[in-house]
């Protein structure tokens, strides 16, 4: 473990996801507690996205950004929104110079799979249809996300392949969870991992799926076809029962002639990014935004 990061560990609660409703408040306490991002050099707007049901975004406009980002927020599926993703929505946005639609998604197990999925395309194909409106060019839009928001990008790409939907310059997988099946080694065997182990991993595939078998669409690895999708970055972090399936993607993605940067993070944890003072997480946000900033330029 990194010696920085690892000095944060006693502080860290565990999040019960046994009762999703209490998680969520007390994830959105610890996120109010945190500073307000300076969002100064940007306009940042709440908006309406149309649909069935309508979904509310925030949109974060740099000057003179040309590309965008739909930005999924983590959480499990289960917890997290528009507020509790501000400092990171408004980082990635200030370090990437992209316009950032942060998603506020329906969450499970209220509204499991796949509502969020339906929520992320809906807004993959409102910003392409009001690319004008919103000052970008419709050939720089990339998908991006945390966790549970990585696995709705990855998701999102692959429906949009598969219906011939809007074009995605490139997907932003970081710490995807990506596979149901828990069945890779680091998912067996990272039981007492910090922020999240395989317990609360499990549980919140339970509280996602609700009824539901697992598709392709709710759990990307299980897509036997991963040709055709948009390039990719992406990052895992050593103690994190997601690392192996996130390396598995790649390599599949590569297999399929995709092109991909992976970045495995050594020391790290799940969420351990979050923890800003540490040199390692200001390496990975710095990374993280770079490899967008390089996917939409010109």
């Amino acid at each position: 473990m990194d010696p920085e990061l690892e000095a944060f560990i006693p502080l860290l609660a565990p999040l019960d996801l046994s009762d999703p409703v209490a998680a969520r408040k007390n994830f959105a306490e610890r996120a109010a507690a945190a500073p307000a991002p300076d969002t100064s050099n940007m306009e940042v707007e709440d908006r309406t996205v149309s649909a069935d049901p309508d979904v509310p975004v925030r949109i974060y406009r740099p000057s003179q950004a040309q590309g965008a980002v739909v930005w999924l927020h983590g959480g499990g599926g289960v917890f997290g929104d528009l507020d509790t993703e501000h400092p990171w929505a408004a980082r990635i946005a200030d370090l990437s110079g992209a316009v950032v639609i942060s998603v506020g998604y329906r969450l499970a197990p209220e509204n499991p799979f796949p509502a969020a999925l339906d929520d992320a395309y809906a807004v993959l194909n409102w910003t392409a249809g009001h690319a004008d409106e919103l000052g970008i060019d419709p050939a720089r839009i990339a998908v991006g996300g945390h966790s549970a928001g990585a696995n709705l990008a990855a998701a999102t790409a692959l429906r949009a392949r598969d219906e011939q939907g809007p074009a995605i310059r490139f997907q932003l997988l970081n710490q995807a969870g990506l596979d149901d099946r828990q069945e890779t080694w680091s998912a067996r065997n990272f039981t007492d991992t910090p922020w999240f182990n395989h317990g609360q991993i499990a549980a919140a595939w339970r509280h996602y799926l609700g009824s539901r078998p697992a598709t392709p669409y709710a759990a990307p690895a299980r897509a036997a076809d991963l040709s055709g999708l948009p390039p990719a970055y992406i990052a895992a972090a050593e103690f994190d029962p997601n690392r192996d399936e996130d390396i598995d993607y790649a390599r599949r993605l590569l297999q399929a002639g995709v092109s991909v940067e992976l970045h495995q993070w050594p020391g790290t944890f799940h969420g351990s990014q979050a923890i800003l003072s540490a040199e390692i997480s200001q390496r990975q946000n710095a990374e993280l935004a770079a490899a967008l900033r390089r996917a939409l330029a010109a």
